[in-house]
């Protein structure tokens, strides 16, 4: 039998990627293309809906073409996508009704008020998991119903889509025939009950979204539809792996049972912890999402986000020009007096998970006349760890489990004196896998699972280093409270 290959989309903020793995779970090429940030002078930010989706169409095209494998040879497509991304389009034809709105975007903001002042947003957080914010769809969808003119007319007339673009790609792939998305994407549109799982109606009124414009919510690795790209297939493929990109990289990753956990390290970070098939709403500062449906049965997740993590390593190489390179980070924190008090609080535009304090301001605490260079190069690794360890905990309590191990990703995973100091912050392993792009893994994987690609070992094929805590109880402590006492300086509320 001729060998087969699977294609995985990972649709992300910057850029599409896609990548073809062969059914040892090996990555065979990927491809990317970028797509513009169009940004007004509000500072609206914004995607071209066409262009993310020609884009999706020569990305697969390419890395095919480049593998130089026949088109007869792919078996299958996982989707991974930026999530609360937020999408207008026409049912007939797939027109795009105005630019998407990007996460990023805070332009509903005002919508969000309007329900803060009607004295919902607390059963809101109670009902989807999530505090009210213009971060999530909801809001984005519902500046789509007041601001784009033809929007309230098609609602009516039953042609109207709203979705994230997780369902925008699949509508399009699929030729229209299919208009639907997962539960992980779904969970995190603030209009999705995470005990029912259902569209809320009660949470679609207060929005004012008619729910006949949402999509059929499916699990993760349900049949999604079939895709021939637009012709450049002889014979359709299935879909059938779809999921948030932080959802996928979780899944990625492995983690599949209640208390796994896993940090993704970029400009900020996205730690998010498999809390079970039961829900836990937070009482300590993180969010409740879906993970993923697979098979009729869903899985939970708290999630915190932190604003400044690799960013701090950019700050002090654009800003301060303390370094030259993110690498150089390394062999200056080895340099640095061990017992240096210096501690940085990121906080340059507030604070996030767990204190969220948009007041507070950054601060550099406990400098001596001994504090140098090394030191405070020291101080900005080592915040990047304490901000993560501050959110592990309070998941860990939220969920009244005990974590064993901390899995990870990203490119600052790369420098080892972080990754030592954050399993000796946490107390904990730390694991490093050999591989990157876990996002499209995961959707590699879902799709793959489902369409009898790939079985469950595929999960112990990722190599992983790790590292083990060596740090003193006593010495642990102390940096905690030196930590947490710095964090006090910043905090606006208590």
């Amino acid at each position: 039998m001729e060998k087969q290959y699977l294609l995985s989309v990972d649709q992300s903020t910057q850029g599409t990627k896609a990548l073809l793995f062969d059914q040892e779970g090996n990555l065979i090429c990927r491809g990317d293309r970028p797509h513009r940030q169009i940004i007004n002078d509000a500072g609206w930010v914004s995607h071209d809906l066409n262009e993310i989706y020609s884009n999706t169409l020569k990305v697969v095209r390419d890395v095919i073409e480049k593998a130089g494998i026949r088109r007869e040879q792919v078996a299958g497509l996982g989707i991974s996508n930026q999530r609360e991304t937020s999408a207008v389009w026409d049912r007939t034809d797939g027109h795009p009704l105005a630019d998407a709105i990007v996460w990023q975007c805070s332009r509903a903001k005002d919508i969000c008020a309007r329900v803060e002042e009607s004295g919902k947003a607390e059963w809101v957080r109670r009902t989807t998991g999530i505090n009210l914010s213009p971060y999530f769809p909801a809001s984005k969808l519902a500046w789509f119903m007041e601001n784009v003119k033809e929007a309230p007319q098609k609602a009516s007339e039953g042609t109207l889509c709203l979705g994230t673009i997780d369902s925008y790609l699949v509508y399009r792939l699929t030729g229209g025939t299919s208009f639907k998305t997962d539960y992980s994407n779904a969970s995190r549109t603030q209009l999705f009950n995470i005990h029912s799982l259902e569209w809320d109606e009660g949470l679609c009124s207060l929005f004012g979204i008619p729910v006949n414009a949402l999509a059929q919510v499916c699990d993760s690795n349900a049949w999604f539809g079939d895709t021939d790209l637009e012709g450049y297939l002889d014979n359709p493929i299935p879909i059938h792996g779809v999921l948030g990109d932080s959802h996928g990289a979780l899944f990625g990753q492995g983690c599949l049972e209640k208390g796994m956990i896993k940090t993704t390290y970029g400009t900020g970070s996205s730690i998010m912890m498999n809390i079970g098939e039961k829900p836990v709403i937070s009482t300590h500062g993180v969010v409740t999402s879906l993970a993923w449906g697979m098979d009729g049965r869903v899985n939970y997740v708290l999630e915190g986000n932190i604003n400044y993590t690799g960013a701090v390593i950019t700050w002090l190489k654009d800003d301060l020009k303390l370094i030259t390179s993110a690498s150089e980070t390394e062999g200056l924190a080895r340099q640095a007096n061990e017992d240096d008090t210096t501690y940085l609080v990121p906080a340059f535009t507030g604070i996030g998970a767990p204190y969220w304090d948009s007041e507070a301001r950054a601060a550099i605490v406990g400098i001596t006349r001994k504090t140098r260079t090394p030191e405070l190069v020291k101080a900005g690794l080592e915040c990047i760890a304490y901000q993560i360890a501050d959110v592990v905990e309070a998941m860990s309590q939220d969920a009244g489990v005990r974590i064993e191990e901390l899995r990870v990703d990203g490119g600052p995973t790369r420098n080892r004196y972080l990754m030592q100091f954050q399993s000796d912050i946490l107390d904990i392993r730390v694991l490093v896998p050999d591989a990157e792009e876990l996002s499209g893994i995961g959707a590699a994987y879902a799709a793959g699972l489902a369409l009898g690609f790939f079985d469950r070992s595929i999960f112990g094929k990722m190599k992983r280093s790790m590292f083990e805590p060596a740090m003193d109880q006593d010495a642990r402590r102390q940096k905690q409270d030196g930590w947490r006492a710095a964090v006090g300086t910043v905090l606006t509320r208590s």
